[in-house]
């Protein structure tokens, strides 16, 4: 008799696992985060802080000019800074932004299936640091434009416009991005590493806020070069065009683009990881 010896189990195509491309992990994450209202939340918040600080400051220009003291000043100011008056605030929104993109998942234990769907879950943290970069230079262009129209009226009784072509004007704008963008990364990598909403919003609230609040009123030297290089006065120095004094602005272009590139880049480096070595 012959003897039958069984051959390798049979694999159906249905069977292997089929490993997603990054473009259907990018089509996930926007499918995931334009779904949340929170999402929706956060940006408008982000629109309406910068658009109202922004015509706060611009109607405050009445009061300067009542003020003799206050009076010169007025002529030392560039447009675009009051357009941007609000980054601040804005920065905050958009961290809390980038905070929920992943500790939300975490919260909710959809990060499983998550991370089941895209085993190498590098490609995810990056698909969500892309689309939170995409949907925070949208916010900015939204704010901005809408800053822009409703300090005009104001803006022209003091020959303040901000002139389209004026190099000052897109550094300042530019500054704002860059700075936002840095900002929102920040609270994804921290996210991603603390997986804690509360946890992470907080670190991240301190770091770009509380801390450079805090500093500022100790005089001493070594202290006020940290407060330097804190994200919100670092960034001053892509915020101004240099006519006015400004805190942290005597950090130069070039350092203030390295170090808030750095609160970017550290966190999601550490971020990555430590995704790729740990448990969901």
């Amino acid at each position: 008799m012959s003897t039958l010896t069984a051959g390798p189990p049979m694999t159906s195509p249905a069977a292997a696992q089929v490993q997603p491309t990054f473009a259907g992990v990018m089509r996930g994450e926007w499918i995931k985060l334009l779904s949340l209202r929170s999402t929706w939340w956060a940006l408008a918040s982000t629109a309406a802080v910068i658009t109202l600080v922004a015509l706060a400051a611009a109607m405050s220009l009445s009061a300067m000019a009542d003020d003799p003291a206050l009076a010169p000043g007025i002529e030392q100011m560039h447009g675009a800074e009051i357009i941007a008056g609000g980054f601040h605030f804005g920065m905050l929104t958009i961290a809390v932004l980038g905070a929920l993109l992943i500790t939300g998942e975490y919260a909710t234990g959809m990060i499983r299936s998550t991370f089941a769907a895209v085993p190498s879950r590098i490609p995810v943290l990056g698909a969500k640091a892309l689309v939170l970069v995409v949907l925070t230079a949208a916010v900015t262009f939204v704010s901005v434009t809408l800053s822009y129209f409703v300090t005009m009226p104001q803006l022209s009784q003091y020959d303040l416009v901000p002139a389209l072509d004026d190099p000052g004007t897109w550094r300042v704008f530019g500054g704002t991005l860059y700075s936002l963008i840095a900002a929102a990364l920040f609270s994804l990598g921290i996210g991603t590493l603390l997986r804690s909403t509360a946890a992470s919003v907080t670190v991240a609230l301190t770091v770009l806020l509380l801390l450079p609040g805090t500093l500022s009123f100790i005089r001493l030297d070594w202290v006020e070069t940290i407060v330097s290089y804190l994200p919100l006065p670092a960034s001053s120095a892509l915020l101004t065009t240099g006519a006015a004094e400004t805190q942290g602005a005597y950090l130069s272009t070039q350092a203030s683009l390295i170090v808030m590139a750095a609160y970017a880049v550290v966190p999601l480096a550490a971020a990555a990881v430590t995704l790729h070595r740990r448990d969901a």
